[in-house]
């Protein structure tokens, strides 16, 4: 039972993870390597805390948390994550709410399903290299790793902090004891994949700009100032924050939008409880946030039925589960298990140094051949960025050569990421079920068949593109 002494140690600890907040958006603004690095606030915060906190430095430590606020730290994640996650399908299809839908420009279905179908491939392959490593280290039978090792590769390469911070959440739903470890693993994967991924990114921008393989020809050194320092002086340059639906005398617009989405949460965990309930095995594997998800499609369908689409803005909303993700991901590092990740310090260098590799050859030679010289390297600088770290990566990396995004790059890629969450209905669960008691090889060949069937999607996405061409082309000769 909750008392007021525990609800004042939580609050204290958040506002510990505050204060490494501010110091982390201080240190991005004023030390260089953090700018060159493009490090968001809250990874620098969360290293701060880590590596001068008591998890590291023990007695001695500089920042002297008491262990109740690392305690805390490790949960949070799990717990943030619900709202995060079922917040995604509030606003879609509704009036502006549709990411960049309207500001495609004509850009065909093809490019977008091409977009969509590559990044899920990619996500899924990184899983089997994952998998795979576990298996090649396992060979020999002394390996010391558990079962569903490699499944945080994918976890926090292609889902960044944020998703790396869920796994922890799913491993401890799903009864398995090493959940504070594996999101350890996750969080340390999704740290290696944005640095690395940032990294690489700008020299790939360098050498395709030399080689005149960039479609708007900028130099990694024109990007903005404000980019790299992480924050904006100019007031008149400063975006607004979102649409104002609601007069703050009746209620604010961000509580309106918060309170759909713990609505959603609340619902989600009413009705997990109640299917579970029902003894049923699939039903007690899937996580809380699937069912949030599925509970704010629904509710999204509703404001849209009802004619209250003008109420949601989707700015609002991402300024709402973007403030979140920040605290989440700075719990999740500051409280990442050193010593228990150590242990595997070794395959987790194997994997990410392979899942670098291949997802560049997937992304750069596999997804470059589909676009061929249709602003190819700009599609791919993006997916890149997204796949070893979030959206706002591949954004970022797709700024410095396209400043303005004049290609087509960023609307069609928003709009294919926008339908994992779609897809991510069907295969989320596939996969979850199989993590609850599949064994590594089982996992390693889901991952595999799962990344043929996206494969395929972008063959017939491909495939269907050169039909259509080479209709319009027969149109055309008659005329």
């Amino acid at each position: 039972m909750l008392t007021s002494a525990m609800l004042s140690e939580l609050l204290c600890s958040l506002a510990a993870i505050g204060g490494l907040l501010l110091l982390g958006t201080f240190l991005r603004a004023k030390v260089k390597i953090f700018q060159k690095l493009f490090l968001p606030a809250s990874v620098i915060g969360g290293f701060i805390g880590l590596l001068l906190g008591p998890v590291v430095m023990g007695e001695n430590a500089i920042f002297k948390f008491p262990r109740e606020y690392i305690n805390n730290w490790t949960l949070i994640p799990g717990i943030l994550i619900v709202p995060i996650f079922a917040s995604v399908p509030l606003g879609m299809f509704m009036n502006g709410g549709s990411g960049q839908a309207k500001k495609k420009s004509g850009s065909a279905l093809s490019k977008v399903l091409i977009a969509f179908a590559i990044f899920a491939a990619v996500s899924s392959v990184q899983s089997a290299i994952g998998f795979g490593t576990n298996l090649l280290f396992s060979a020999g039978g002394n390996s010391g790793l558990y079962r569903t090792f490699g499944y945080e590769l994918s976890q926090g390469f292609c889902g960044g902090h944020g998703t790396a911070g869920a796994v922890g959440r799913i491993m401890e739903d799903l009864g398995l004891d090493y959940w504070a470890t594996a999101q350890g693993v996750a969080t340390t994967t999704a740290t290696v994949g944005i640095i690395g991924g940032m990294l690489s990114g700008i020299v790939f921008i360098n050498i395709a700009a030399r080689k005149g393989k960039t479609s708007v020809l900028k130099k990694a050194e024109d990007i903005p100032a404000h980019m790299a320092t992480g924050c904006i002086r100019d007031i008149s340059a400063q975006a607004s924050m979102g649409r104002d639906s609601f007069v703050n005398s009746s209620i604010e617009t961000t509580s309106f939008h918060l309170a759909l989405m713990l609505g959603a949460c609340g619902i989600a965990y009413f009705v997990m409880n109640r299917l579970k309930a029902t003894g049923i095995s699939a039903f007690s594997s899937l996580p809380v946030w699937i069912y949030a998800m599925v509970i704010m499609f629904a509710i999204n369908r509703i404001l849209i039925a009802i004619k209250l689409d003008w109420a949601v803005d989707t700015k609002v909303k991402s300024k709402i589960s973007g403030a979140m993700s920040d605290f989440a991901i700075t719990c999740a590092i500051a409280s990442l298990p050193v010593q228990a990740v150590m242990e595997y310090a070794v395959p987790i260098a194997v994997m990410c140094a392979v899942g670098f590799v291949i997802t560049y050859l997937l992304i750069f030679v596999f997804q470059g051949a589909l676009y061929k010289d249709d602003c190819a390297f700009e599609r791919s600088i993006i997916a890149w960025g997204c796949a070893t770290g979030v959206m706002i990566t591949g954004m970022m990396l797709l700024k410095i050569c396209d400043p303005d995004y004049e290609t087509p790059a960023l609307a069609d890629f928003s709009v294919g990421f926008s339908l994992l969450s779609l897809s991510g209905l069907v295969t989320t669960p596939l996969t979850i079920s199989f993590l609850a008691g599949g064994s590594t090889f089982e996992n390693f060949a889901l991952s595999l068949v799962i990344a043929c069937v996206y494969f395929l999607i972008a063959f017939g996405a491909k495939a269907s593109e050169k039909i259509t061409v080479k209709k319009e082309v027969k149109g055309a000769v008659k005329i």
